[in-house]
């Protein structure tokens, strides 16, 4: 099924910037997701506030620390597959609910959710196929 034209980026909050970047409501959560290095999708936007996404969670911040990314090949909850697997190894068959860019690379990579748990590898967007 195609997404929604979104648009994909990083928000490199810190506690070090302060809390004014973000919404009162979402403060406390915001943190707990530990957004450097994740990727967002931006879902809307206001003179004062945009609107992110990470996987099921929705934040208000201030738009000045959003920064666009390409986007990524896989969104949150799309199913997908390990296109290799190693010798005795299950296929790896879930959903996307972690996307963090590789900087170095200028790349998204993933963490998939298989039978309601994390699968511990991260992968590469080459290393997996829509399921």
């Amino acid at each position: 099924m195609p997404r929604p034209m979104l648009e994909y980026g990083l928000y490199g909050w810190t506690p070090d910037y302060g809390y004014s970047y973000l919404h009162p409501a979402n403060r406390r959560s915001f943190e707990w997701v530990e957004p450097i290095d994740k990727v967002f999708e931006k879902i809307a936007e206001d003179e004062d506030w945009i609107t992110l996404r990470y996987d099921e969670k929705q934040f208000l911040v201030r738009p000045e620390l959003f920064r666009p990314v390409p986007r990524p090949p896989f969104g949150f909850g799309d199913l997908v597959e390990a296109v290799e697997l190693e010798p005795g190894q299950p296929r790896v068959r879930g959903l996307v609910s972690d996307i963090m860019w590789d900087e170095r690379h200028y790349r998204a990579r993933y963490q998939v959710v298989a039978r309601k748990k994390k699968v511990p590898r991260i992968y590469e967007a080459d290393e997996l196929r829509a399921g």
